[in-house]
Formats: structure tokens, sequence, C-alpha cells
């Protein structure tokens, strides 16, 4: 980690810690609702933590029942209102491709701002199981927007060979608003003060929309949309440090190796002695040789035979990350793992989110050091076995087992179906096809979240009944590790390394 940091300036650690509060914010409301679902759903006043002890004993209630401040809901209600979140999420991301391509990165993460916004104010003072899923609704459309836009613009704005290494921050920054989230519903899950939880989406977002005033728009759009080769040039070279040698960067823009700053036009001139020979200025505004290279649609980048093997392999890997199981343990281990475990399901939740954040941080480096493709292969088998001894100690009730393992697969999410999708997404195509692509992968993301999110509760339950006991859900995930790991195996290329998607798949380099 030490070494992907070495020649990083410190603004562009800043606005990537910014432009990252976008998916934090996924991450902070997709697991809100778990540690508090008994007292928002009325089963329970209180969830019982020691803090919440303590805070009864000094506002004078002792053991007496508090005011009920709930939304009465049906566990397949309760479901139904966690899984908005996610329909949400698929209309934000099929809509954030078309979107930041035609306008631009800055803007969209301001509109991802305003989504989060608007919901976390609906979510905290919501008062029904409408307005609660409105709430999540618009959060959603800004958590889909966010996990299109902001790998989009990091891989724009990182050092080429860091852009593995920064891609994972996308899913570093969701554990962190996972951890927070689940954190705070361990201590505030009692009384009202679970409205407490929801409210500080709305510090989250706001810390947002002002920090994005510090952001720049990123210098490739700038170039490949405007034509305004001064700014973007400027841009990237605050970004890089005033020392660093940008030409490569700016050549691989698809701009020509002659693309020169103002003062480097102007110098030029001066030494030919003729400013109209070869370095004659040009408008800002007048787009250069090949840099209008036009962007394919949402259907174009199916039907290109170029583009098409990429949209499979992102949807399938899309569908892998959900489909092995991770947020069956994000949004439901408190009522899933509850009574199966030697300690609190409550601190457990806590303890997952700290694995799953210290894991994928420690975890950053690898893609770029053992490849993209390892890493995936190495995530889905390890969960896929943790899932089959999760299923088994659940079964016969080895609690100790179920909770190590609950940790290893955790973990194992961590090195590679966690951060890898996200970066794969913008190197499996070339720039004209991004933005598109960035929708496929996430649209496919959050469908495969929906039906996790709302059919997981119902299906465990009625694995339950069929065949008795708790865990059996556990081996229909297992059984997905397998059949994902053929499929990445056979249809994901390896793009460590590679300068772009012509070499990622063996062709001759397209000529625009």
């Amino acid at each position: 980690m030490a070494s992907s940091l070495q020649d990083v300036t410190a603004y562009l650690l800043l606005i990537i810690t910014i432009a990252t509060l976008g998916p934090l914010q996924f991450g902070f409301h997709l697991a809100e609702l778990n540690a508090p679902e008994d007292v928002i759903t009325c089963r329970a006043h209180t969830v019982s933590t020691t803090i919440g002890r303590m805070l009864s004993s000094i506002t004078g209630r002792g053991d007496s029942p508090p005011p009920l401040d709930c939304i009465p809901m049906t566990s397949s209600e309760f479901a139904a209102v966690t899984a908005i979140f996610t329909i949400g999420g698929l209309i934000g991301a099929l809509a954030a491709g078309p979107t930041t391509s035609a306008r631009g990165r800055w803007l969209s993460m301001q509109m991802t701002a305003a989504c989060f916004l608007g919901g976390s104010l609906v979510e905290t003072f919501s008062s029904t199981r409408i307005a609660l899923s409105v709430g999540r609704f618009l959060t959603g459309l800004g958590a889909g927007a966010s996990t299109v836009i902001v790998p989009l613009y990091i891989s724009e704005v990182a050092p080429p060979a860091q852009r593995g290494f920064f891609g994972s921050f996308t899913q570093i920054s969701i554990n962190v608003g996972i951890l927070f989230t689940q954190t705070l519903g361990y201590f505030l899950s009692h009384d009202s003060t679970w409205r407490w939880i929801l409210a500080s989406g709305i510090a989250i977002a706001g810390a947002q929309t002002l920090g994005l005033l510090l952001v720049p728009e990123s210098p490739a759009w700038t170039a490949s949309n405007t034509g305004d080769m001064v700014q973007a040039r400027r841009v990237l070279q605050r970004i890089r440090g005033k020392q660093a040698n940008i030409d490569d960067e700016v050549f691989a823009w698809g701009l020509g190796p002659g693309v020169l700053s103002e003062e480097e036009r102007l110098l030029a001139a001066t030494e030919h002695g003729n400013p109209g020979d070869d370095v004659a200025p040009r408008s800002p505004s007048e787009p250069r040789q090949q840099s209008d290279k036009g962007h394919l649609g949402f259907v174009q980048v199916l039907r290109d035979p170029l583009t098409r093997p990429a949209i499979i392999a992102v949807v399938g890997i899309m569908f892998a990350q959900q489909l092995c199981g991770i947020n069956s343990i994000i949004m439901y281990s408190v009522s899933l793992l509850k009574d199966l475990l030697p300690v609190s399901s409550a601190f457990l939740t806590i303890m997952i989110s700290i694995i799953n954040l210290g894991t994928t941080m420690g975890a950053s480096p690898l893609p770029d050091k053992l490849g993209r493709k390892t890493c995936l292969l190495i995530s889905i088998l390890g969960q896929g076995t943790s899932s089959l001894i999760l299923a088994l100690s659940i079964l016969f009730e080895v609690k100790i087992l179920s909770a190590i393992t609950v940790l290893f697969f955790v973990a194992f999410f961590a090195i590679g179906l966690g951060p890898v999708p996200f970066i794969l997404a913008s190197e499996l195509v070339g720039p004209e096809a991004v933005g598109a692509t960035q929708s496929w992968a996430l649209g496919a993301n959050y469908i495969a979240t929906f039906l996790v999110a709302y059919l997981f509760p119902i299906i465990n339950e009625a694995l339950n009944k069929e065949f008795g006991g708790a865990g059996w859900v556990y081996f229909i995930f297992a059984g997905f590790a397998l059949v994902w790991a053929v499929f990445i195996k056979h249809s994901v290329p390896e793009t460590r390394g590679k300068k772009d998607a012509d070499e990622v798949w063996g062709r001759a380099r397209r000529v625009d």
C-alpha cells in the first residue's frame, strides 16, 4: 500500500476522498435498517445493548416501556422496504451512464448528493411504510448513480499505474459506510433513537455537497467532450503535481502527441521565431483531431460485436458479486444470526464490517500485483467454500465455527468480488463505451441485489420450514459460487498491465 501511494499528491487524495462519499452513502443506506429492524417494525420496543440500558437509566425510564415510535410491518413488508433501495439503485445506475457522458462527472456527482440529501430527510421523518419506502428509493437513486460515476471518475484522475489500487477505494468507502451504520445501529437501536441512524445520512450528504466544490471536472472528459485542452491539461497537471510529466496521459486521450499547454505553445512559437508554423494556437472550444469519438449508447454497446463480450463479462461479474451471498450477511445478519451464535448478533455484525473494511484495505494492492481475474477466482472459491461450511455448521449447531466462517466469508469477498468488478467495468472497453458499460454493470448489480434483498428472507424461511433447522440457503450460495467461478474462468479476460481494451481482448487496435 505504501508503494502504491508513492508520488501521489495530497490533492489527488482529497478529491478521491470527497468523490467516494457517494459510494460511502451506498454502503450506509444499504445496511441502515439491519440492526434496528425489530425496533423499527414494532417487534420490540428496544434492542438490548449496554448503551441502551445506560440511556434508559439516565432518562429515568428504567424498565418501563418506552413510547411507541415505530412503523408496524410484517417480515415481507420490511423486505419490500429494504429492497426498494435496489430499485432506485437500478434506475440511478441506468440513468447515470448517459448523464455523466453528456453532462460530465462533476455535475452528475452533485445530482447524486441531492438524491442522498432528499432521501435521508424523508427517511428520518417518515411515519409510514410508504414514506420510508420513498426515502429509500431516493437514496437508492443516488447510490446507483454513484457506483457508476465515481469508479469512472477515479479511473480518469488516478495515475495509470495505480488505477487498480485507487479503484479499490470505491469498495473501501462502501465498507466504511456499512461499518459506520452498523456501529450506529448497535448503540442506537432502541426507543426512538433509531431515527438518529437515518439522520446521520443528512450530515454525510451535506458534507458531500460542500466537498464537491473542491473537486474538478475529470480532465479526460473535459478534453474529449469540450475540446478545452488547456483547461484539461492544467487540471491534470495540478492533480499529478507541478513536476510530473503528463505527456503520456494526454497522448492516451487519443489527441495525438503534439497536444501542448498554452504556455508550451507560446514558448515553442518564440523559439521558432514564427508563431504561425506548426504551433499555431487553437481555440479552446475547437475540438482537436481525433478528440470527437462519440459515445456508444446503452443498446449500441450490446449490438456492437467489439463491445458485446465486455457487456456479457461485466454483467456476469456483477451477478456473481451478489449471488454468492454477501448481502445475506450485510442486510440480514442481525436477524439471521440471532440465537445461532455464542455472541450478540449485533456485535458480530460490527466485527463483520471491520473484517470487510480491513481486508479490503489490506488487499487493495492485490489487483495490480496478482491480476484482476486471479483475485476474482480466489474470492469466489473462498466464498463458496465458506458458504458450504457455514451451512453445515449452522445445520449442526456448531456455533463457534459458524461465527468464524461468517468472518472468512466476508474476508474472501473483500479480496476480489468486492473491489474488482468496479475496476473491470472501465477497463474492458474504450472511452467511447465506458459510460454505457458502467450502466450495464451496475444495472445488473442492482437487479441481483434486489433478488437477494427481497427473496433471501423468504427462501431462507421456506427452506428452514421444509427441511427443518437453519442454514439451508447457504448450500444454494455454494452452488452459485461454483457456477460463477466457471463463468469467470472462461469469459472474463485479464486486464492488468493492458494499455487499452483492444489489447485486453487481443485484437488489432481500432482506428477512429
